[in-house]
């Protein structure tokens, strides 16, 4: 091949021969792209294999632009071009070769993602332990890729002469530079620390319940500096990640997504509490949102007025708790107007007459 370009250089316009490698290095880039994604194609309709298919997808974007670059690099010194020329355009296809795997890189960070996630798959009941890992996983990921990055723009800024002559400098003022960037940027640092602690200490995880700022909803997104919660109509509260290190918040499926739901009625003295029991029992026994657990019905307050009863059971997470207690509520408010209407809550006015008071007519 060098033998080729040299009597090719010999015989044709140096510029014309280097426009020729180019399309020759891009052909073969695209051969090359083509076979890989047939070798895939072909994996994985013979054997359906899942991981293969996240492997085409994640990789379907790229177009793999250092293969004809590494191929023009290897020949550009063989074309009789200036050497300045020759020089000015290799650094630059060097660049574009570190961006281009630094792509790649990224995107094979994500494939292992894809794989990992399909070990610990979240699509059954009991998933604590798979939302923990997950949680980790999806952190460092992030980690990764912020230090694959900062390693290219650092290789590229390499690439020119003026980092390289005052490097010793930024070196010698890195000491009262970091002190200045330390002050101005302690609290996205203190995010980056407090996003390591909550990714290996775990008081939250990825889809876990909870109440901040007196908001229900669910673990959406834990990046390096905020959290996204889900809140239960759709809203999203975006929190500093400094804020589950620092303040109190009510994590319901830390460690069980179990949860106890509680119902409270308010009725009056006469109802008979153990034919309320028994239908109370009875409605957890026909739905499936109970997972037979724990059912309790107990009185826990009597006032001047009313008598209040707590009716407590439990769900396998709490979304279902939620629609279990407001369909025990509902029927059981169904249960009194239909069967003691008169044990409703009531306020009782006496009206005592005194008989001297009434005037007789004349």
């Amino acid at each position: 091949m060098e033998e080729l370009v040299k009597n090719f250089n010999e015989e044709m316009n140096p510029y014309l021969l280097l426009l020729i490698i180019f399309v020759i290095s891009g052909i073969a880039g695209v051969i090359i792209r083509f076979l890989f994604f047939k070798v895939i194609n072909y994996l994985t309709s013979k054997e359906d294999r899942i991981i293969l298919k996240s492997l085409e997808q994640r990789f379907k974007g790229s177009i793999f632009l250092f293969i004809p670059l590494i191929i023009v690099l290897l020949f550009i010194d063989y074309v009789a071009i200036p050497q300045e020329q020759i020089d000015t355009a290799t650094k630059w296809i060097e660049i574009l070769i570190i961006l281009s795997i630094t792509v790649i890189v990224i995107r094979f960070i994500y494939f292992v993602q894809d794989v990992l996630f399909k070990q610990y798959a979240i699509d059954k009941p009991d998933n604590i332990r798979e939302r923990q890992v997950r949680t980790q996983i999806t952190f460092l990921r992030k980690i990764v890729i912020l230090v694959v990055v900062v390693l290219a723009i650092s290789i590229v800024l390499f690439q020119f002469e003026g980092a390289r002559k005052y490097g010793a400098t930024l070196l010698t003022s890195a000491g009262v530079a970091g002190i200045i960037i330390g002050f101005a940027a302690q609290k996205t640092i203190s995010n980056l620390l407090a996003g390591f602690q909550i990714a290996f200490t775990q008081p939250i995880k990825i889809d876990d319940a909870v109440i901040v700022e007196n908001e229900w909803g669910w673990i959406e997104e834990i990046n390096l500096t905020y959290v996204v919660v889900r809140i239960w109509d759709m809203r999203r509260l975006v929190v500093p990640i400094t804020y589950f290190t620092e303040k109190s918040f009510q994590n319901w499926t830390r460690n069980s997504a179990d949860i106890m739901g509680s119902v409270f009625l308010y009725t009056d003295y006469t109802i008979p509490v153990d034919k309320l029991r028994t239908a109370f029992e009875g409605f957890l026994a026909e739905t499936e949102m109970w997972d037979k657990k724990a059912q309790v019905l107990q009185v826990v307050e009597c006032t001047e007025k009313s008598m209040q009863l707590r009716l407590l059971m439990t769900a396998k997470n709490s979304p279902t708790a939620w629609d279990l207690r407001c369909f025990i509520r509902e029927k059981m408010i169904t249960y009194i107007q239909e069967h003691y209407p008169e044990a409703l809550p009531k306020t009782r006015v006496i009206l005592y007459q005194n008989e001297e008071s009434i005037k007789k007519p004349d």
